[in-house]
Parts: C-alpha cells; sequence; structure tokens
C-alpha cells in the first residue's frame, strides 16, 4: 500500500478494535438473555468466558511466532474469519455446549487481533500518540455494543439478532483487509534473532515483562468485570430497569472510552507515574462508592475514565524497555495474560455470585483494585526502570 493508505490502515486498526470492543461489551446485557434461554446459572454462563480465554490465550501469547511466519494482513484475515465464524455459531446454535465450543473460536479471533494490532502500533514512530486513540475506539466500540443489544432486545428482536448484526460488522472488516492484500501490511516482518520459540522464552525472563503481564491481568480483569456484570448487578441484584441499567453499562464504556482519547494529553500535563497514581486513586474511590449504593450513573462511567490509562501505558512502556526483536512476543505475553484476567476474574465473581448474590459482587473488586496499584508500583521498580512520563510525538 502506498503512504495515502497508510490512513487507511490506520482506520482499519480503529475500526477493528471498535468491533471487537463491541462484541465483548455486548455479552453482559446478554447475560440474563442467556441464563433464561440456556437454563443456566451464573456459574454455568462463566463457561462461555472459559472457553473463550482458552482460545485467546494460545493466539495472543504465540503473537510473535504466528506474526512472523504469516505477516500482520494474513494472520488478520484467518483472525477475522473465526471471529465470524463464531459469532454466526452464537447466532445460531440451539445447544448450549456448541456455543461454549464457538468460544474458542471467538478467542482465536480476537487475540491475533488484539496482539497483532497493539504490536503495530506499540513499534509505531507515532505510537504514543495513536495508541490512546486505538484503545478509545475499543471503547466507542464498548459503548456502541451495549447500545445495539439493549435496543434490540427492547425491540423484541431477541439476543440471537445481536450476534447476527456483529457478525456483519466484523464481515466487513475481513473484506477490508482482504482488499488490502497487496500491501505492505501482507509483507513478513524481518527475521527475528533466533528462533520464534527462544524469543518468546528470552521475553519471558525478563521481569517487567512478567510484571506488565500481572498488571494487564488484573487491569484487564477489572475492566471486564464491571462491563460484564454491572448490568446484572443492577438490574437483577438492585432490581433497577432494564433500559437504565443497560444506559448504565454504556456510560461506563464512555468513561473509559473519553479517559482513551485524553490519554496522552493527560500523560504530557502530569507525567505517566502521577497519572497511573491519580487514575488508581480515583477507580478506588468510585469502586467503593459504588459498592455502597452510589449513583451507578456517575460511579459506573468514573470506574471507566479511571481504568483507562491502565493498559495503553502498560503496552507502551514495552518497547520502550525491550530490544526490537523481543517487543512482538513481550506484547502477545501482555495481552494473553490480559485475556486471561478479562475471563478468571469475572468468571471467579460469577461463581461467587451463585453462592451469595449478585448485590455483594461490587465490593469483592475493592481488594482487586488495591493489589492492582501494588503491581503497579513493583512493575514502575523492575529491573527495567521506567521514566517519570510516558513518549510522546512531537509537535512543530
Amino acid at each position: 500500500m502506498t503512504d495515502s493508505p497508510g490512513h487507511l490502515r490506520v482506520g482499519m486498526a480503529f475500526s477493528a478494535f471498535l468491533v471487537i470492543g463491541a462484541v465483548e461489551a455486548a455479552f453482559g446485557v446478554l447475560v440474563p438473555s442467556l441464563l433464561d434461554t440456556f437454563d443456566l446459572s451464573t456459574a454455568s454462563v462463566t463457561l462461555l468466558l472459559a472457553s473463550q480465554i482458552g482460545g485467546y490465550t494460545l493466539a495472543a501469547l504465540f503473537n510473535g511466532v504466528v506474526h512472523n511466519r504469516l505477516g500482520l494482513g494474513r494472520m488478520l484475515v484467518v483472525a477475522f474469519s473465526l471471529l465470524v465464524s463464531a459469532l454466526l455459531v452464537y447466532a445460531l446454535t440451539p445447544r448450549w455446549d456448541l456455543m461454549v465450543a464457538g468460544g474458542v473460536a471467538l478467542g482465536l479471533g480476537i487475540g491475533p487481533i488484539d496482539a497483532g494490532l497493539n504490536t503495530a502500533v506499540a513499534r509505531h514512530e507515532a505510537g504514543a500518540a495513536l495508541i490512546g486513540p486505538l484503545h478509545g475506539f475499543y471503547g466507542v466500540g464498548a459503548c456502541v455494543g451495549p447500545v445495539i443489544a439493549t435496543t434490540l432486545l427492547a425491540l423484541g428482536s431477541g439476543w440471537r439478532l445481536v450476534y447476527v448484526v456483529l457478525a456483519g460488522l466484523v464481515g466487513l472488516l475481513l473484506l477490508g483487509v482482504w482488499r488490502q492484500r497487496r500491501g505492505c501490511l501482507w509483507q513478513r516482518p524481518p527475521a527475528a534473532e533466533g528462533s520464534d520459540w527462544r524469543v518468546l522464552g528470552q521475553a519471558l525472563r525478563l521481569p517487567s515483562v512478567r510484571l506488565s503481564g500481572l498488571v494487564l491481568l488484573c487491569a484487564v480483569g477489572i475492566e471486564a468485570s464491571i462491563g460484564t456484570w454491572a448490568f446484572s448487578v443492577q438490574h437483577l441484584g438492585r432490581s433497577q430497569p432494564a433500559v437504565a441499567a443497560g444506559i448504565g453499562v454504556s456510560l461506563y464504556w464512555l468513561g473509559l472510552t473519553i479517559g482513551r482519547f485524553c490519554f496522552a494529553g493527560l500523560v504530557a500535563r502530569l507525567g505517566g507515574i502521577r497519572w497511573i497514581a491519580c487514575s488508581l486513586g480515583l477507580l478506588l474511590a468510585a469502586q467503593i462508592g459504588w459498592s455502597h449504593g452510589a449513583v451507578p450513573l456517575v460511579a459506573l462511567p468514573l470506574m471507566g475514565f479511571a481504568l483507562a490509562a491502565i493498559f495503553p501505558a502498560t503496552i507502551l512502556l514495552i518497547p520502550q524497555r525491550l530490544p526490537a526483536h523481543l517487543v512482538p512476543a513481550a506484547v502477545g505475553f501482555g495481552t494473553s495474560a490480559a485475556s486471561a484476567g478479562a475471563v478468571l476474574l469475572p468468571a471467579s465473581l460469577g461463581w461467587i455470585a451463585a453462592a451469595i448474590g449478585l448485590p455483594a459482587l461490587p465490593g469483592l473488586l475493592v481488594p482487586a483494585v488495591l493489589g492492582l496499584a501494588v503491581l503497579y508500583g513493583l512493575l514502575l521498580q523492575a529491573p527495567e526502570p521506567a521514566t517519570n512520563s510516558l513518549p510522546l510525538p512531537r509537535h512543530g
């Protein structure tokens, strides 16, 4: 592709994150419908999340290997094809076990998209300017997903049509990537030093890589837990009307989206470490407020805004600390750890809710926020030192 289509490639990356945000966020609104359709408990519905983590973690962990063998373009075509297939299985299957099996394909699809595009942006010379909007578009999709789901449910269309609509959106992206197959997006990257597997092992031996993975596991676990269970907590646990509960979830993702688009400006003004500290303080205060029944239309968007900086800041630090040939493997490990958190923590909360009730779930996230603050402090003290400000694009 020429430079002019370079803007198209960036737009395609943003669109990809928008769509996967919509896919993942819509699930939280559809949980009560799945419980009713398949006669499930809050514990058993987490099997769908568990199946997703298997595929996602495997795909993201070996991002470096697959990226080196196929190149980004071919990898994205395979990933989008798997994602479309999984969404159609969700929409059409009458059996819960087949839907759970489809979760593996969904994870195998989202994993390479997430890890591959994060790697490409993190290594880009304008990565600091691009990574906030990249994840901001995930937030846009995460706002749109619950709106699509809530609207179709309110119109009586059923939850299956939601997945048909999402499959159509992914299909459009698949067509767009395929049409760019003659461009540089399809070229394989230069060979890394040593074998693919050796590079992955080298990355995992570094303390900063392991700590980055733990930070992302915890941060994304909290983010996904709120997105997955907020609707059920408010609607089923606290008897809030379904439309109001859906609006609350969309406001949560809106707060996250605004925070992501403000990322570069806030880091430039406050410095990376100070902004992360402010974010963690705000997150803790809002989480405590939500657990004590504070107005969800205020607490939820504040939590989203507070969480916004953690993922992009952590990803952006990776290429600043590591040799270039280790970056894809390190980013892949980080995103696979994030995917583990996105399933493990919400799934654990689902099992707990089956025993003690949905209203107790917000309070259980308070210790997780405290743990995240401790992990981020350890990351900043890792042997590969972090600076007080993340790299920012030059002006002028």
